[in-house]
C-alpha cells in the first residue's frame, strides 16, 4: 500500500512530466525518495535520446546515494536498449529497494521492466494514480496499443443538436470563450482533419489561433478528407504547414489509410473538427477515443443535424459513451466524454 509520502511523490512526478516534450516517446516523470519519505533527487525525460526520467533522477545523486530509496515513476521503468539503456538495470544498479509506479509500459520491446525488478528482489507496486498517468499519456498510449494516433472528434451544437441553421449558415453557433477553448484544444494537436464539404462551404484556415487573432506557437497539420478540388483560393493553402488530402471516407475504410499514414508521420494527436459527415464517418468506424461536444443555449430547427448517420438502427445499438466532464464555457457547455467501456454500460 503507498504512503502518503509516495501519492505526493507521484503527484509530483506527473507535474514535472509535462516538462518533456510531447512526441514519439511518451511523457515520464520520477522522483526517489529516502526510507523515511523525503525527497532525494526528481527527474523527466527531455526527449528521444536523452536519459529517461529513472537515470535523470539517479544522475542527481553521488554514487550510492539511492540505496535503500524507492523510486516513483509515472510509467513503468522500462526493460529494454534502445538509445538509453534499460531503466530497470539501472534501478537494481544503483540500490533502489522499492518502485512504484502509475501505469505499465504497453510497448512491445520496452515492458517487463516489473518483472525484472521483482526477480532482482526489489518491492513494486503498479496503480498508484492510474487514471492521471493515462490522462498524461493518452496519445502515446493510444498508438502503442492500437498503433494509430490518438483521436479526438469535436462538434459544436445547438440545444436542439443542429449545427447550422437551415441556410447553411453556423457562424458563430458557440460564444467567444468556447472558440478559445477550442483553439487551444486544436495547438496541442499534431493534425486537424476536415472534410471537403467544410472546406468548400466554411473555408477554414484550420490553424490554431489566440484571441487576438494572431498564429498560436504551435499550429496543426491541416488535412482534408475527400475526393472534391480545393480551391487555390481556399484559406487551408494559407496555413503555416502545407496541407494533406485524403480522397477516402469510413465507407471504403479510407479513415483507417489516412490514420495509419498519419502515424508514420509522427502523427500522435488527431483533431476532427470538419463537418457532420466527417465526424460520423470516425464515430462509424469506432475510430473516436475522445468526444468534444460544445453546446450552445439556442434552438435552431431545421435538418442541419451535428452528425449523420454513425450506423446505428436501433437503441440497442446506441453508442454509450462515459462523461468524463461537463465544463461551462460562457454560456456555453463543454462535454468532453469517451467511448464507454463493458463496464461502464
Amino acid at each position: 500500500m503507498a504512503s502518503t509520502a509516495e501519492h505526493d511523490a507521484m503527484r509530483r512526478a506527473l507535474t514535472i512530466a509535462r516538462r518533456g516534450p510531447r512526441g514519439v516517446n511518451p511523457q515520464v516523470g520520477a522522483l526517489l525518495l529516502s526510507p523515511n519519505g523525503d525527497v532525494l533527487a526528481e527527474g523527466w525525460h527531455r526527449g528521444a535520446g536523452t536519459p529517461h526520467a529513472e537515470v535523470d533522477a539517479l544522475s542527481r545523486l553521488a554514487p550510492g546515494a539511492a540505496r535503500g530509496a524507492t523510486a516513483i515513476v509515472t510509467l513503468e521503468p522500462c526493460n529494454h536498449t534502445g538509445r538509453t539503456g534499460p531503466c530497470s538495470e539501472a534501478l537494481i544498479a544503483a540500490g533502489v529497494t522499492r518502485v512504484v509506479y502509475a501505469i505499465a509500459d504497453p510497448g512491445d520491446h520496452s515492458s517487463g521492466g516489473a518483472t525484472r525488478l521483482r526477480a532482482a528482489g526489489v518491492e513494486v507496486e503498479a496503480g498508484l494514480l492510474a487514471d492521471e498517468a493515462t490522462a498524461l499519456l493518452d496519445s502515446w498510449l493510444t498508438v502503442q496499443r492500437l498503433r494509430r494516433p490518438h483521436v479526438t472528434v469535436k462538434w459544436a451544437q445547438s440545444l436542439d443538436g443542429r449545427a447550422a441553421a437551415s441556410d447553411g449558415t453556423s457562424q458563430w453557433i458557440t460564444g467567444p470563450q468556447a472558440r478559445a477553448d477550442v483553439h487551444r484544444r486544436r495547438a496541442e494537436a499534431d493534425a486537424i482533419v476536415a472534410g471537403t464539404g467544410t472546406v468548400l462551404a466554411d473555408d477554414p484556415a484550420l490553424t490554431a489561433r489566440a484571441e487576438d487573432g494572431s498564429l498560436l506557437p504551435h499550429q496543426p497539420i491541416p488535412v482534408v478528407v475527400g475526393a472534391r478540388a480545393v480551391p487555390e483560393t481556399a484559406a487551408v493553402r494559407q496555413h503555416p504547414h502545407p496541407f494533406l488530402q485524403y480522397p477516402g471516407d469510413g465507407a471504403t475504410g479510407g479513415l483507417h489509410a489516412l490514420l495509419e499514414d498519419l502515424r508514420h508521420r509522427g502523427v500522435q494527436r488527431v483533431f476532427v473538427e470538419g463537418g457532420p459527415a466527417v465526424a460520423a464517418s470516425f464515430l462509424r468506424e469506432r475510430l473516436a477515443d475522445e468526444l468534444l461536444v460544445y453546446v450552445a443555449p439556442v434552438l435552431l430547427g431545421g435538418d442541419r443535424l451535428a452528425v449523420q448517420d454513425i450506423g446505428v438502427s436501433t437503441i440497442a445499438e446506441a453508442r454509450r459513451l462515459a462523461v468524463a466532464s461537463v465544463t461551462p464555457l460562457g454560456d456555453d457547455l463543454l462535454f468532453v466524454a469517451h467511448p464507454a467501456s463493458e463496464g461502464d454500460e
